[in-house]
């Protein structure tokens, strides 16, 4: 069975750039480009996996991730962080809203595919 991975970027040429990289791995890709977007997405059509960005329009990506996690019926929901924001004080947001990992633009499509593999073999 495919897994299904929403990816939450504003940045339409790294949305497909994204998107198609996940595709060639096989699995079923969302895009979504606001806050409000993904958490609708994520309503309709629940994702195995969340790539995240934090900068974006509407709720920002902090934002997104603790209204997954405070959600009963998504908190299980693996969700990755992808930004340019790599200050200690971003980080540690991040850990604090629950995301399972972040990952710092611009980042190694190697090792997203990799924590995104290891996160979705928990499941």
């Amino acid at each position: 069975m495919q897994k299904k991975i929403l990816i939450v970027e504003d940045e339409e040429s790294l949305l497909k750039l994204e998107s198609i990289l996940l595709t060639t791995k096989g699995y079923l890709v969302r895009g979504a480009t606001t806050g409000p977007a993904a958490l609708e997405a994520i309503a309709e059509e629940r994702p195995d996996l969340v790539l995240l960005d934090i900068m974006l329009p509407g709720l920002d990506g902090f934002e997104v991730c603790e209204r997954i996690k405070g959600n009963k019926e998504t908190r299980n929901i693996p969700v990755i962080l992808l930004t340019a924001k790599k200050t200690p004080e971003d980080v540690a947001r991040g850990v604090e809203v629950g995301a399972e990992q972040y990952i710092t633009k611009p980042f190694k499509s190697a090792k997203v595919m990799e924590t995104i593999e290891t996160l979705l073999s928990r499941n």
